[in-house]
């Protein structure tokens, strides 16, 4: 969101998937009435307090798998942009991704962009990501940025526990 610093000016935007809206978000209608009655709100943007930051130094990011017109280009896009941000934290990125011709494979991304530091390009399966977690030994495992192959992915080794034994 955008909060001016001296009007009494905010806007937020919500993803679709985040349902924002007055059961998950009253504070920002709070804030509006107080503004619309000349009361201006206080406001604590981020309370460091409230969260607890571990160290992360290796993530494995399960890609956007294969691409076909249409149709899953934007997990390429978000994959990609999720390596930059990660390496930008001076994050170690493994990527698997079976396809060689998307962003996120791409070693020769260009000014402004950061590759992974590895990547493996095998299929998309519970069975292989669990092996490249026993060897990689990753301390996070971000699935969101592959679209329904990766989370369902995802979904499948936290059923069988495998994120716990590794």
């Amino acid at each position: 969101g955008i909060i001016h610093c001296s009007k009494p000016f905010f806007s937020v935007q919500f993803h679709p998937e985040a349902c924002g809206g007055p059961y998950d978000t009253k504070f920002l209608f709070t804030d509006f009435i107080q503004m619309v009655r000349g009361v201006v709100p206080e406001r604590v943007l981020v309370n460091p307090s409230l969260y607890e930051r571990s160290t992360i130094r290796k993530v494995l990011l399960i890609g956007s798998g294969g691409l076909s017109i249409g149709q899953a280009g934007e997990f390429d896009y978000s994959g990609s942009q999720a390596i930059k941000a990660l390496k930008e934290e001076g994050i170690y990125v493994v990527l698997i991704n079976p396809n060689i011709a998307t962003v996120q494979t791409s070693k020769n991304l260009g000014k402004g962009h950061a590759a992974p530091d590895k990547v493996y390009f095998l299929p998309i399966r519970a069975s292989v990501v669990e092996d490249i977690l026993k060897k990689e030994r990753p301390d996070g495992v971000i699935v969101s940025m592959g679209g329904q192959t990766a989370l369902n992915v995802g979904i499948e080794l936290h059923r069988r526990g495998v994120f716990e034994q590794h």
